[in-house]
């Protein structure tokens, strides 16, 4: 008898569940087995990483929230309150624990206090999941939880009892609601976004004026704006999402500020409109930025507005003023790639907060004085720079001669550099600037005689909005010619040589690597992936899956467009894979990563694994060299987040695979 179409549907379902757990299985044991020979280095690791980050802890404090002679600061999952002036002191009020109220395995992500300082929300994150949960607290001398909402991604106070948030399901964000603590306690939907390529999310004016409802693509905007004054009526609409252009909102003095994309050139500029007519036909420009020109931030006050920049690697800071109508640039401290901006809810104040940090300094806070019109560097810095370190920034030039810049660290005291490991660090997608913040293992790899090189090729953010675009959908291949560029121009000027090269990339950044290794592999000798994207082309052609549709303005859709079929199949990781001599690689993946599907990682690295070996048997040469191809799957952790406990050990798994690799 047939077996029916729906019933033999069914039993392949199962079949491939089936087969997909017991690779997962044969996995998990075959790391479990690999890696006793890793065992000792990694002890080592751990031990140097956990040192440097108790010595470096105090500086890496989440930032305060000041509140008048109030701050507030988050350690160790809790959260304090302290008077301004004796923050240090350690007279101190202890307002939410995660453990005392059985939130034991979640850290907090975002704070949001009340007008008035009666209420305080705050999301948590467990490490397992994309979803947060809204934990809102009532102040006082004994502060009581009043109440918790589940799978919340975003949220503000538009009064001093009425709250504003937004709901995540699936990754996805797409509806508003409000919730009142009034006597009269409701919640109410208020907003619904029906485009899945939207993605909305909630922001307070810095003179807490209006919440901001922002509905954005990757390259479309829509934002509408709650009235703080009448929080219970309906938002109004700044102007209608118009294809290609990007705003955000700030408000002072009855007049919106909008940072846009909007006319030409392709850059971001600072516009103005009346509150009361704001769409684009009365958008008058205020300052406009510089081609190739990165905007980082930007911090409303009452007379100012700071515009944090960065520009060829250097950071800057632009300070408009709107009382004399000037503009004042001031290059930072040429050691800094990474601003870290402190929350500051009073507009109304003289001085702006905020940190400098690279991957080898912990942040070291600054400030800008309005008054002096100067940066005010503290007197006493509980770290110290790093004195040892030299930062080199170096343009390698592209197969279309377009100058792709590279940011090198290693040791000032460090001889025959053309002999020294070297780390290389990519992205290039997204419009996102690689992550430059400090890391305890980029200091420990400088002092232990290691070469860092971060190269922020097109597809990145790192030199503005046209840098992204030249590196997106039919351009990604531009990304790996910069890769490849940036790369062969660090072995020539005698930064390290292939045998002693490894290429580290997390999420989208595997596409760059691992579409490297198959057009070069001879330029490095291994490479580690975190939770990589190595399966574009059968991803994309995935509806079904939740990040599918809105991820088509950065791939393309290959289901809709034959010449993006084409495009992805000729970079895509997975699809080009051949018999050849691969580096050794060592991906760790996660059980429950709800962004790169483990299926993508699992046949990325049975494909790899069987294309190695072939080329190892057809070439039987004596001493053949065969690659380490690890997979190292988590049953904890997701894409985006992991305790510090979790990443270290992560951290140090791939540092010892590395040394074992290049020595």
């Amino acid at each position: 008898t047939k077996i029916p179409s729906k019933r033999k549907q069914h039993t392949s379902i199962i079949t491939s569940e089936l087969l997909y757990k017991n690779l997962v299985k044969s996995e998990q044991e075959n790391w479990k087995e690999t890696s006793t020979r890793y065992k000792a280095m990694t002890k080592r690791i751990k031990e140097k990483l956990e040192e440097l980050h108790n010595k470096y802890a105090s500086s890496l404090g989440s930032p305060r929230i000041r509140f008048g002679k109030n701050v507030y600061f988050e350690e160790n999952g809790c959260i304090f309150l302290s008077k301004a002036d004796h923050v240090d002191e350690g007279n101190v009020d202890i307002l939410f624990s995660t453990e005392d109220l059985g939130f034991s395995d979640a850290f907090i992500q975002r704070i949001r206090i009340s007008p008035d300082q009666r209420y305080m929300a705050i999301s948590l994150k467990s490490e397992n999941s994309e979803e947060a949960t809204c934990v809102i607290m009532k102040l006082g001398h004994f502060p009581v939880m009043e109440k918790v909402i589940t799978n919340v991604f975003s949220f503000e106070w538009a009064t001093n009892d009425v709250l504003y948030y937004t709901s995540q399901k699936n990754l996805k964000c797409q509806n508003v609601f409000m919730t009142t603590f009034t006597n009269q306690k409701h919640t109410k939907l208020v907003y619904t976004e029906q485009d899945a390529r939207f993605f909305v999310d909630i922001h307070c004016t810095k003179d807490r004026r209006f919440l901001t409802i922002n509905s954005n693509s990757k390259t479309t905007s829509e934002v509408w704006l709650v009235d703080c004054r009448h929080p219970f009526k309906l938002p109004a609409l700044v102007q209608a999402r118009t294809k290609g252009v990007i705003y955000h909102i700030e408000h002072r003095n009855d007049e919106l500020y909008i940072l846009t994309t909007y006319g030409e050139p392709a850059v971001y500029k600072l516009m103005k409109a009346p509150v009361a007519s704001s769409g684009m036909e009365n958008w008058q420009l205020v300052y406009a930025l510089e081609e190739k020109t990165k905007l980082v931030d930007l911090e409303m006050f009452s007379d100012h507005c700071i515009l944090f920049l960065k520009n060829a690697g250097h950071l800057y800071l632009n300070v408009i003023s709107f009382v004399s109508h000037s503009v004042q640039s001031r290059k930072l401290p040429a050691w800094a790639c990474e601003f870290e901006l402190e929350s500051h809810p009073e507009h109304t104040t003289s001085t702006c907060y905020f940190q400098l940090t690279s991957p080898v300094h912990p942040p070291k806070r600054f400030a800008y004085s309005f008054k002096e019109n100067n940066l005010i560097e503290p007197a006493v810095q509980e770290v110290p720079i790093i004195m040892n370190c030299h930062t080199t920034r170096l343009l390698a030039k592209s197969k279309d001669e377009t100058l792709v810049p590279i940011t090198v660290f290693h040791n000032k005291n460090s001889k025959e550099l053309h002999r020294k490991p070297l780390l290389v660090h990519v992205y290039g997608a997204y419009g996102i600037d690689l992550n430059m913040s400090f890391k305890e293992e980029k200091l420990m790899l400088i002092e232990e005689g290691w070469i860092l090189a971060y190269c922020h090729v097109r597809g990145g953010g790192e030199l503005g909005l046209s840098w992204h675009k030249d590196g997106c959908q039919h351009n990604k291949l531009k990304g790996l010619h910069d890769l490849k560029a940036c790369i062969m121009l660090l072995h020539e000027l005698g930064f390290s040589q292939p045998k002693y090269t490894a290429l580290a990339a997390a999420s989208a950044g595997g596409v760059l690597a691992g579409a490297l290794c198959n057009t070069d592999p001879e330029l490095i000798r291994a490479m580690v992936l975190q939770a990589p994207f190595v399966d574009v082309l059968n991803t994309m052609m995935k509806t079904h899956l939740p990040l599918t549709i809105e991820e088509q303005e950065e791939w393309g859709n290959p289901l809709a467009d034959e010449k993006c079929m084409e495009d992805i199949k000729s970079y895509c990781p997975y699809q080009n894979i051949k018999p050849q001599c691969y580096p050794s690689v060592f991906i760790t993946a996660y059980e429950n990563d709800q962004r790169v599907p483990l299926t993508g990682v699992l046949r990325y690295v049975q494909k790899l694994r069987k294309a190695a070996l072939d080329h190892a048997s057809r070439t039987s040469e004596k001493g053949n060299w065969i690659p380490n191809i690890i997979l190292d799957i988590q049953a904890t952790g997701s894409h985006c987040d992991s305790s510090w406990e979790d990443s270290l050990n992560e951290v140090a798994r791939h540092l010892a695979f590395l040394n074992k690799e290049l020595e």
